[in-house]
């Protein structure tokens, strides 16, 4: 393959086709650097605070073991891989063009936010008895490795983390029956949570595109699309592994706890399966986040929290 060949092929649009002559509007202004984002989409700091008085339930997924240890195994890695993005940015924000620096600021404080909430979230399930120290200890471990790395690996890490987010909050937003029977507040914090992953899920690509721009389209596709490869084993693996140690907190032995968490995310509801396709396009050319576009999904949920809603500066 050679580079323009592959420079085409890494910024082709969502049904194959190079961006350029003939796409329509809502792409028209990116074509040049291969970005799917929506002209005229802007990132919304939503600083919402939820009630720290309420308790949940130990089970506060619809008194369910099972899915309530897959959701605070998320939640409690997220406090340090939101740091990690928010630092992997930091390295590039003095070498932006306007519009993305200032959108860069709002993922951030998003970003800030999501990491104060859950925070809280995690000190809640803590006190039910969990220990999930280990959790955040292993989130760090995995971390470390990304220490000396050239910074644009560490950006490959973020868009592939930040896909799995996007992928998982669409989920949560288009099918209610992920979060039915769920405590309130809990499923109010997945789904504010969920609604800004949406909005900012081009983003962290879209600072890559800019980054990158002076490499070949080859480089660039191999890159990303390995990183890909291998982060979403680690991290699937130790979501997995984790929300199986809480199972084995809450008494259940390690093969029946497998089996049940297996089923949960497989079989019914099946996230997984539903998603497997979806995550699968991080691995071909011309892959850009908004080349699905879900603004319908953020319109949908932002008016229960119309008053904390502040516009980025």
């Amino acid at each position: 393959m050679n580079d323009q060949s592959s420079f085409d092929l890494e910024r082709a649009g969502p049904a194959g086709k190079t961006r350029g002559h003939g796409v329509d509007k809502l792409h028209s202004s990116h074509a040049n650097h291969g970005s799917a984002t929506p002209d005229e989409h802007e990132l919304i700091v939503r600083d919402v605070r939820f009630d720290r008085n309420h308790r949940s339930p130990r089970w506060w997924h619809s008194n369910d073991p099972v899915a309530t240890a897959w959701y605070n195994s998320v939640s409690a890695s997220l406090p340090r891989g939101e740091a990690f993005f928010i630092d992997t940015l930091r390295n590039f924000r003095d070498d932006l063009p306007p519009k993305l620096a200032r959108e860069v600021k709002a993922f951030t404080t998003q970003e800030i936010n999501h990491t104060r909430e859950h925070v809280a979230f995690n000190r809640l399930v803590s006190a039910h008895g969990y220990n999930v120290e280990s959790i955040e200890q292993g989130i760090q471990a995995m971390l470390d490795l990304t220490e000396g790395r050239p910074k644009e690996f560490n950006l490959a890490i973020t868009i592939a983390l930040e896909h799995f987010a996007a992928m998982i909050s669409r989920q949560l937003l288009v099918d209610p029956r992920y979060l039915d029977g769920a405590d309130k507040v809990a499923a109010d914090v997945w789904r504010w949570h969920a609604t800004e992953e949406i909005e900012h899920k081009g983003l962290v690509y879209d600072v890559w595109l800019h980054a990158t721009r002076d490499w070949s389209g080859w480089k660039r596709y191999k890159t990303r699309a390995l990183v890909a490869a291998l982060i979403t084993r680690k991290y699937f693996g130790n979501r997995i592994r984790d929300a199986i140690g809480l199972l084995e907190q809450d008494g259940f032995s390690r093969r029946k706890a497998k089996w049940k968490l297996y089923a949960f995310l497989w079989w019914k509801p099946g996230m997984m399966r539903r998603m497997f396709l979806e995550w699968a396009a991080i691995l071909m050319p011309g892959f850009h986040p908004w080349n699905r576009d879900d603004r319908a999904l953020i319109s949908k949920f932002d008016s229960p929290y119309s008053d904390a809603v502040m516009p980025a500066e």
